[in-house]
């Protein structure tokens, strides 16, 4: 099972990802401000637009009216999800950009480690054949 997760993940370009992770994270943060700045959340309609209706004692209208108003309730309700989502978003965003940084990081270390060991190969190597040629 091991392996198969090795294929996948030399599979995956990773100097692509690594080089969108920017981008990811910019376009979650122009997301998060496109959507925090959207802060007249439908419901300002206040009760001053439905005292009229009911005045009238207009049963359709008042009834309209207070449909209206569940309608504003959830709207702004979905609003705020919507603003918690693209919080949520940005902050994945931003994980995502961290994580993939230290993974790069740990590449390059597990690189300089590879070398090393080639290196010690080659030295142990040279080291047996000398051994070898003075007996």
């Amino acid at each position: 099972m091991a392996v198969a997760w090795l294929k996948v993940l030399k599979a995956v370009p990773w100097s692509d990802v690594i080089a969108a992770a920017p981008q990811v994270a910019n376009g979650a943060r122009k997301l998060w401000d496109t959507v925090g700045r959207k802060q007249g959340a439908p419901g300002a309609m206040g009760e001053e637009a439905i005292m009229p209706a009911q005045a009238m004692g207009d049963d359709g209208v008042a009834l309209l009216a207070a449909h209206i108003e569940q309608q504003d309730v959830a709207i702004a309700q979905m609003h705020n999800q919507l603003r918690e989502a693209s919080k949520l978003i940005t902050e994945l965003a931003d994980q995502n950009a961290q994580l993939i940084a230290k993974m790069e990081a740990a590449r390059g270390r597990l690189q300089v480690v590879g070398v090393i060991a080639a290196a010690g190969l080659v030295v142990a190597f040279v080291s047996l054949v000398l051994v070898l040629a003075r007996t």
